[in-house]
C-alpha cells in the first residue's frame, strides 16, 4: 500500500505546531447558495454558480493574508449528480471556468492546486484540466489550494476501506496494523494537515457530507450570507470566531477536572 505522501513538508496532524500557534492555518468551505442567491434575483440557478466562481477568486486571494495556508473548498459532491442535468453541465463547466482564467496567476503566484474526489465519471477533458492544474503547480508552496470535485465524505471513507482491504488480501498489508493514522493515510485528503475550521456559508448548519473524517476536531463556524457574495470580510469575521474558541483537542485544562479526595 502506498504510505502517506506529503504535499507539504509542514504537514501535520491536528495538533500540530500550526494550529497551536492560534491559526487557522487550514480552513475548509462548503460553497453553498448559488442557487438561493440567483433565485432572489430571479435569475438562473446557473447564474448564481457563475458569481460563486468570483467569490472563490476573492476568498483565495484573501486568505493568504488572514493566515490560512491551506484552503480547501467543496465544489461538487457526490450527490450533486441528482440535479437537473442543465445544472450539473454548469457545475461541471465551473473548473474550466475557474482555471482558464486563473491558473496562470496561481503558478505564477505560488499556489499549489490539489483535487481531491473520484476522477471516475468525470469528462475526460475536466480530468485532463485538473491534472494539468495539479502538475502546472506542483512546485509550488506558497499556498495549497484543495479543490473537492465530485467528492464525498462518507465515499472517500469507503474508498479508503476498500483500498485498505484490497492490500491486506493481496498480502502487502498486516490487517493489525491498521489504526486511525494509516486509515488516514488512504483517504484522497492525506498529505494536508487536517482542517482547523470549517466554514458554512448560506445559513445551513450542517455538514453535507464534507471532510468527515478529517473534522473530528475542526471548529465549525456558520455563516448567514451567501456564497456568491462571500469576500474577505466574510472570511475575517470566521477567523475571528474561530480565534476566540478554546481548542483542547479532547483534553482538559486541570481546574476542569475533579480529583478525587
Amino acid at each position: 500500500m502506498a504510505g502517506r505522501s506529503k504535499t507539504s513538508p509542514e504537514a501535520s496532524g491536528p495538533a500540530s505546531a500550526a494550529s497551536a500557534a492560534g491559526g487557522p492555518f487550514h480552513v475548509a468551505i462548503v460553497m453553498d447558495g448559488n442557487g438561493r442567491w440567483a433565485q432572489k434575483r430571479g435569475l438562473p440557478r446557473t447564474m448564481g454558480h457563475r458569481a460563486g466562481v468570483e467569490a472563490l477568486r476573492r476568498t483565495v486571494a484573501a486568505a493568504p493574508d488572514l493566515g490560512v495556508r491551506w484552503l480547501t473548498v467543496f465544489g461538487f459532491s457526490t450527490e450533486n449528480w441528482s440535479r437537473p442535468a442543465a445544472e450539473v453541465s454548469e457545475l461541471m463547466a465551473l473548473p474550466k471556468r475557474y482555471f482558464d482564467s486563473d491558473l496562470k496567476r496561481l503558478e505564477r503566484e505560488g499556489v499549489r492546486v490539489r483535487a481531491v474526489g473520484r476522477r471516475e465519471g468525470l469528462a475526460p477533458d475536466l480530468v485532463a484540466l485538473l491534472n494539468e492544474a495539479e502538475q502546472r503547480t506542483a512546485r509550488n508552496d506558497r499556498f495549497f489550494l484543495q479543490i473537492a470535485f465530485n467528492y464525498g465524505g462518507q465515499a472517500d471513507i469507503a474508498d479508503a476501506a476498500r483500498r485498505l482491504a484490497e492490500a491486506a488480501a493481496a498480502g502487502r498489508l498486516d490487517p493489525a496494523t491498521i489504526n486511525e493514522s494509516v486509515f488516514a493515510g488512504s483517504l484522497s485528503t492525506a498529505g494536508l494537515p487536517l482542517p482547523d475550521l470549517i466554514i458554512r456559508p448560506s445559513g445551513e448548519q450542517r455538514l453535507s457530507n464534507f471532510l468527515l473524517w478529517e473534522a473530528a476536531y475542526a471548529e465549525l463556524v456558520f455563516q448567514d450570507v451567501l456564497w456568491p457574495d462571500y469576500d474577505a470580510a466574510s472570511l475575517a469575521d470566521a477567523i475571528t470566531a474561530f480565534r476566540s474558541r478554546d481548542r483542547r483537542f479532547g483534553g482538559a485544562v486541570s481546574d476542569d477536572v475533579l480529583v478525587a479526595g
